[in-house]
């Protein structure tokens, strides 16, 4: 699958099960990636897994690994604070997705509407329920399972890539949690 050939993608942010699908997702459609990771051992592990078209660094060297007329394509964070320090390489016409539960639509919105200007869309995915190590004992939503990680991951790589005419949405990936 070539899916993404030739963009360059950075996944930051608290080093998640989501953020791995999405590197893993980017990686196998041909992208360039950056994850950022905190301890040493686990961005060896995670670099053995993505292998050698991803880059795995601390979250203090994500910038210095990429050049410096390189242009990010895809940013997916955690939250608006961590995008922000990355925004001017996301190139014009790119797209930033965010991927929290707790962030508001508010900031989604807000978020997009200083980037429009640059072609830049900004959406987040609010996944809820999702299986996670550990995570036993949780109240299952309507549709009666635990989502995954790969299943918000692709949420996520929808509004980066598929979506070109949204901006500003927050969507939820939640099994109907969430729903009115």
């Amino acid at each position: 699958m070539t899916k993404y050939t030739g963009l360059t993608a950075v996944v930051v942010g608290e080093a998640t099960a989501i953020g791995l699908a999405v590197a893993k997702r980017l990686v196998e459609g041909g992208a360039r990636v950056v994850l950022a990771a905190r301890a040493a051992e686990e961005r060896r592990r995670l670099g053995d897994e993505l292998g050698s078209t991803a880059r795995v660094v601390a979250p203090s060297g994500v910038a210095g690994c990429l050049a410096s007329g390189d242009a990010v394509d895809l940013l997916f964070a955690d939250v608006v604070a961590t995008a922000r320090p990355l925004l001017a390489r996301v190139g014009d016409g790119g797209a930033v997705v965010l991927m929290t539960p707790a962030l508001s639509p508010a900031a989604v919105h807000a978020l997009a509407a200083e980037l429009v200007s640059r072609g830049i869309r900004v959406n987040a995915v609010a996944p809820g329920c999702i299986s996670a190590p550990g995570g036993a004992g949780v109240p299952l939503p309507p549709l009666g399972r635990l989502g995954a990680a790969e299943e918000v991951a692709r949420a996520a790589l929808f509004l980066a890539t598929d979506a070109t005419f949204t901006t500003g949405v927050r969507f939820p990936v939640d099994g109907g949690l969430s729903r009115p």
